[in-house]
């Protein structure tokens, strides 16, 4: 919450202090103190400001409410518009007035997360407030915080605070920022975070280094340990050699959780017998009593988990789904165990799409989730998946089956690998389709202020594992079966087992090709009283399938607008197509052709067909999308367009066909002579009205073939 409040602080404070404030503050934070430093005016001056009374000849009741709301006389009115108006004179308000009147109000509404309250004032804070220091141009601002009968601790701002609480206790005054910044330095307390981070990043690692050693990255750990600190001293402890068999994920978790420490690895990655803490003193002793006391606390912690690790080791992962029933996993979509069946059939599904082994796939997603019900994952949450797959691998599973457990959430960041073997992509897919499906069918979609499911996460997941794998997976099929079954619960109730197991029964590479193969499952399973609620499936069922493609879509735009891709050509690309992989190869072709001589008056020329089209179609009340007839074609630029259309649509499909998106990008280019040259010879408004529509019918097709290729009116000329 630290770095989050000072950036609160600047942005109140410049709001509060906006004609005062020069520039952006800049704040400061650590565990005993939150700041910030801005250069500020002298005076804050305000304009002038009228305030319209009443109308003249009005009631002197009205006149004199007036003149008593704003303290003026008579004399102070002058006529406007057939109205008195007071003219205020501007204001010029010290800088110390200024604060007083400001930073009350500013730190009685701060938005901490998490605050509490003590002794008897109402005063929010998230942990109890010790003292306020204010210095405007070397000189204390005494700021109360004290509002109206609430004393709020009596606390009033002064010049004063205070050092490291062992190394440097007391009070000591200070006339500004760098003042303020050097006398702490001399009193053990760095006010820089980013300082105090780089210290411990280089002293962590300079004592790794002596010993042969390097660091596990994990900056969450360093930038939460930089705000536990003051004075960061790092130091090194050893681990007992006993703990060492201990993989390696459970000894780094429980030293980061508990006890908030780095791990250090061998620089062939093995977890060494050693690791680094970060005291927040000076210890005389150069820290030998702090490093035996962590490494005390540390044996006691692995103790713990060897615990755990042993206890697990004595059943198999599968005796621990059945507890997986009784947890659930979303109020709205059932239990742990329930979501572990869909995951199987789901894994089962998209094998075949990926080139993984059917069964294998299956039941590796079957025993994807057991470890949720082991007692390490129970002691360490940040584990699941991980635990599961060493488990596996103790149990003598297929290596294959081990690593799509272990690897099942990946990705989980952007700088998290991808699995690139078939089953773990099985797993990992489908896994994250069946969050979005779920999630999605259920009404539980994000919001712009809000994604508690992690579903933007899941859904850069499944983009990342279809990119950097290059797979062939059409969206709309691989969230059929999570959206079948969760919306025909809904719907069904207690029918729902029969149409989900009469829908697992079809072959999968049939079963969900097509809705219509649903439809005829839903005709066949139930009475014509349950039929009733069919066509309410199906507009659920399609509904949440567009906004879940729409999500994916989306998420892809904003990750290639990232990369440095023009977005409205990735708008162009995208349309209704549901491969992801297609939708990057057409939005590369699109690219290519629009960024040349050739497609950028190609493109100019197709808005303008689309533009005369608009602008006729409108008037006339109908489409043009009729068949040209070619006999009542005349011109010869025109007869030309028409053949050109022809022979660059027959290519295009062909191309489309094949995936050869330049190749239909290239046909669509030979369009641009032919184009130019009806533009410039024909009128396409002739007075002769078969004449106008056959015309009209030749831009018609023209932006039909074009569209096929890409969406062109979302490129931005």
């Amino acid at each position: 919450m630290q770095a989050r409040a000072a950036e609160d602080l600047c942005r109140l404070a410049q709001q509060a202090l906006a004609p005062l404030i020069q520039g952006a503050p800049r704040g400061f934070h650590g565990p005993r103190r939150l700041g910030l430093v801005a250069e500020m005016a002298a005076f804050a001056e305000t304009a002038p400001k009228e305030e319209r009374g009443p109308r003249l000849g009005a009631p002197e009741q009205a006149l004199a409410g007036f003149l008593k709301k704003h303290n003026a006389t008579r004399e102070q009115l002058i006529e406007q518009n057939g109205f008195l108006v007071l003219v205020k004179p501007g204001e010029r308000i010290a800088a110390e007035a200024l604060l007083a009147q400001k930073l009350p109000e500013l730190l009685w509404s701060f938005p901490w997360p998490k605050s509490m309250r003590w002794g008897v004032s109402q005063f929010l804070w998230v942990r109890p407030l010790q003292r306020i220091l204010c210095v405007f141009d070397g000189k204390p601002v005494p700021v109360a915080l004290a509002r109206g009968e609430d004393a709020a601790h009596g606390i009033v701002a002064d010049a004063l605070t205070e050092g490291h609480r062992v190394h440097a206790p007391g009070a000591f005054a200070v006339t500004g920022y760098a003042d303020h910044a050097a006398k702490l330095r001399e009193r053990f307390v760095i006010v820089d975070a980013a300082e105090r981070t780089a210290m411990i990043r280089e002293g962590v690692a300079k004592l790794a280094a002596a010993e042969g050693l390097e660091v596990v990255p994990d900056e969450g750990l360093l930038a939460e340990v930089a705000g536990l600190v003051e004075w960061p001293v790092p130091l090194l402890g050893r681990i007992d050699d006993a703990f060492m068999d201990l993989p390696a994920e459970v000894m780094r978790t429980s030293m980061r959780v508990n006890q908030r420490y780095f791990a250090l690895r061998h620089p062939d990655g093995r977890a060494a017998n050693r690791f680094a803490l970060v005291a927040n003193i000076a210890a005389s002793d150069g820290g030998a009593a702090l490093v035996a006391g962590n490494e005390r606390v540390l044996r006691a912690r692995l103790s713990d988990a060897r615990f755990f690790w042993d206890q697990d080791r004595k059943q198999p992962l599968e005796s621990f789904l059945p507890k997986l029933d009784g947890v659930v996993f979303h109020a709205k979509l059932g239990t742990q165990g329930k979501r572990v069946r869909r995951l199987e059939f789901l894994a089962r599904f998209l094998a075949p799409m990926v080139d993984a082994d059917v069964e294998v796939a299956s039941q590796a997603a079957r025993l994807a989730k057991a470890d949720l019900a082991s007692g390490m994952v129970g002691e360490f949450p940040e584990l699941q998946g991980i635990m599961g797959g060493h488990y596996a691998r103790v149990q003598g599973l297929a290596p294959i089956i081990a690593d799509a457990i272990a690897q099942h959430y990946r990705p989980v960041g952007p700088a998290d690998t991808v699995p690139t073997d078939p089953v773990p992509v099985a797993v990992a897919l489908a896994d994250k389709l069946d969050q979005l499906a779920g999630f999605f069918a259920v009404g539980e979609k994000p919001t712009g202020s809000g994604d508690p499911y992690a579903l933007r996460r899941a859904a850069l997941g499944v983009i990342r594992l279809v990119r950097e794998n290059a797979l062939r997976v059409p969206i709309r099929k691989a969230v059929m079966p999570t959206l079948v079954e969760v919306i025909g619960e809904r719907l069904f109730g207690e029918f729902s087992d029969q149409l989900v197991d009469a829908l697992r029964r079809l072959p999968t590479d049939i079963a969900y090709e097509e809705f219509e193969a649903i439809r005829k499952v839903l005709d066949k399973t139930f009475d014509r009283g349950i039929l009733e609620r069919r066509e309410q499936f199906a507009a659920d069922f399609l509904a949440n399938q567009a906004a879940v493609l729409d999500f994916l879509t989306e998420r892809l735009r904003v990750q290639l607008r990232a990369e440095g891709a023009r977005h409205d050509v990735v708008a162009a690309s995208i349309g209704q197509d549901d491969d992801l992989l297609r939708i990057l190869a057409r939005a590369d072709a699109l690219k290519a052709l629009v960024e040349s001589e050739t497609g950028a008056n190609l493109l100019a020329a197709y808005k303008r067909a689309q533009n005369i089209l608009r602008i006729e179609e409108k008037k006339d009340g109908k489409a043009h999308d009729q068949a040209v007839e070619p006999d009542r074609l005349e011109a010869p630029e025109e007869i030309a367009l028409n053949a050109a259309l022809a022979k660059a649509e027959a290519e295009a499909q062909v191309s489309l066909a094949a995936e050869d998106f330049p190749a239909a990008m290239a046909a669509l280019a030979t369009l641009r002579a032919p184009l130019d040259a009806f533009f410039e010879k024909v009128i396409v408004n002739s007075p002769e009205p078969s004449l106008r529509q056959n015309r009209l019918r030749l831009l018609s097709r023209l932006r039909s073939a074009m569209d096929q290729v890409a969406d062109l009116s979302k490129i931005e000329s």
